[in-house]
């Protein structure tokens, strides 16, 4: 009998593969950096080879490491960064030009473009998204209107389409399954979440011919076989990265919330077999399906840029650390950040201000501003941008959280996690499973062949392990956040100012 689920987490600046038993505990990791480039500014590309060979070895590595058979694996589970796109040949499986990455802002001025013709409340009735160069539909259409002969050849069928968790099963099977999930497939923005189709007006929108396009199937059930590893395994499981780690943090019910605190951040809350009503802030994304004629479930999401990245800053950009847990042990030194706040508008704003102009701002400075108060500003960032997105999600859903899981690499910081719960006024629960991605692409992948029974195994796989309970004022976090709003103004608009 099969004793493990391999989980293959494909992330924005690395690829992990991870070994699970059947109790939920993690057996060992394996995980490889690969390279992010930069051609123009606010440009982000990925090598898709890389990103398959870096997948592939960390698994490679996993099994040899952990003396595994590939006969000891149950099955595989993916999850993704989601919206980074690919565009391959059928016939080579090797891609025409680089991924275009989901922080790429080269499709702004078509974004714009459609939300001038009045499309948005359109777009967002069929998709649940806003209109920003944030989502696949636009990337693939520049692709198909920047790679010579790329549209003739998709119309004829010579090329395929995918997101990471495509481009991954195409490799894994060698060509033969062209599928993404139903998670990917709702933040393409050529995907009706109501109809669980690929929308025709927005096809045509975008003049993306239907050839291109992958195969929709449910999170959870068979997906394909790969003989890579040596034995047939099953692939049974896949969701984008913010999709299972909200059903790794055990959020099935309306209303429960979780927080990744990786790359970016993202804010995602179960609202049930439907999609919350919006203002256009936040957006609405499918959660997961369980398996063909299974209920559909929804989830509000408020993505956040930058996060994370911004500690890599700091270490890559600034030279400030040299590592990035050092920015905690800087950012202890102070009791404040001396009113300096950080903007991590890198590559825009996200939710809830959908600001593709924005940039990057440090503010309040003054000549007693040093490096620690720099470190405690970036903690700060990252919890500000976090309180924004809740604040207008519980506006909109009116929801009031009582609570906030969490997971991701920043969530292991004890001192921003509890920045995190004095700035929203609620526990912030840290989980047992720091990377909750990972458990939820395995759990997904385990019920797919029956290795587990039902999703409620989570709940004793991925207990709270610690509460961070709010400990400050109103006196102190109403100030903070105020200085924070006039910062973003300040950020935002930036590279268009106003004449």
């Amino acid at each position: 009998m099969s004793k493990f689920v391999l989980a293959l987490d494909q992330g924005t600046t690395s690829s992990r593969a991870l070994l699970f038993d059947c109790d939920g505990n993690i057996i060992d990791t394996a995980q490889a950096e690969f390279t992010q480039l930069f051609p123009r500014a606010g440009w982000v590309e990925h090598d898709p080879n890389e990103i398959w060979s870096t997948q592939r070895q960390v698994a490679e590595r996993l099994l040899h490491d952990t003396k595994t058979s590939p006969s000891d694996i149950a099955t595989i589970g993916i999850t993704n960064q989601r919206e980074t796109t690919v565009l391959w040949d059928r016939r080579t499986g090797e891609p025409l030009y680089n991924a275009i990455v989901w922080q790429c802002r080269r499709t702004t001025a078509l974004c714009e473009q459609l939300i001038a013709d009045g499309l948005a409340d359109e777009v967002a009735k069929r998709t649940g998204l806003v209109i920003d160069a944030y989502f696949s539909g636009t990337k693939l259409a520049w692709l198909l209107d920047h790679v010579p002969d790329a549209r003739a050849r998709a119309e004829a069928g010579e090329l395929a389409f995918g997101t990471i968790d495509s481009w991954l099963i195409w490799k894994l099977t060698e060509g033969r399954e062209h599928l993404t999930d139903i998670t990917n497939a709702s933040r393409t923005m050529l995907f009706n979440i109501h109809t669980r189709q690929w929308d025709e007006f927005l096809l045509r929108l975008l003049q993306i011919p239907r050839e291109v396009l992958p195969e929709v199937k449910p999170s959870s059930g068979e997906l394909g076989v790969t003989r890579v590893f040596g034995n047939e395994i099953c692939i049974s499981g896949v969701a984008g990265d913010q999709h299972a780690a909200l059903f790794g943090q055990a959020c099935h019910s309306v209303g429960q919330a979780k927080n990744t605190y990786g790359t970016g951040c993202f804010v995602l809350m179960n609202t049930g077999e439907q999609p919350a009503k919006t203002t256009g802030r936040l957006i609405n994304t499918i959660a997961w399906q369980l398996g063909d004629g299974a209920p559909v479930e929804y989830g509000q999401e408020g993505s956040i840029f930058i996060a994370g990245a911004l500690i890599q800053w700091l270490r890559d950009g600034l030279g400030l650390i040299q590592t990035s847990a050092e920015v905690e042990a800087l950012a202890r030194q102070v009791p404040d950040s001396n009113g300096v706040y950080i903007v991590p508008a890198f590559v825009g704003l996200g939710a809830p201000h959908w600001d593709p102009n924005a940039r990057g701002t440090i503010i309040g400075l003054t000549r007693g501003t040093n490096r620690y108060h720099i470190a405690r500003a970036a903690l700060e960032a990252i919890a500000l941008q976090t309180w924004d997105v809740l604040n207008a999600m519980q506006s909109e859903s009116k929801i009031t959280l009582d609570r906030l899981r969490v997971d991701g690499g920043a969530s292991q910081s004890d001192l921003l996690m509890q920045i995190q719960a004095d700035l929203i006024g609620v526990p912030v629960e840290r989980s047992r499973h720091p990377e909750t991605t990972a458990l939820g692409a395995a759990v997904l992948a385990g019920l797919g062949v029956g290795f587990w029974p039902s999703p409620d195994v989570l709940r004793s796989m991925n207990p709270v392990t610690r509460t961070f309970t709010p400990s400050s004022s109103a006196a102190w976090r109403n100030p903070l956040i105020e200085g924070w709003q006039r910062a973003v103004e300040r950020a935002r608009h930036w590279d268009r100012p106003e004449r």
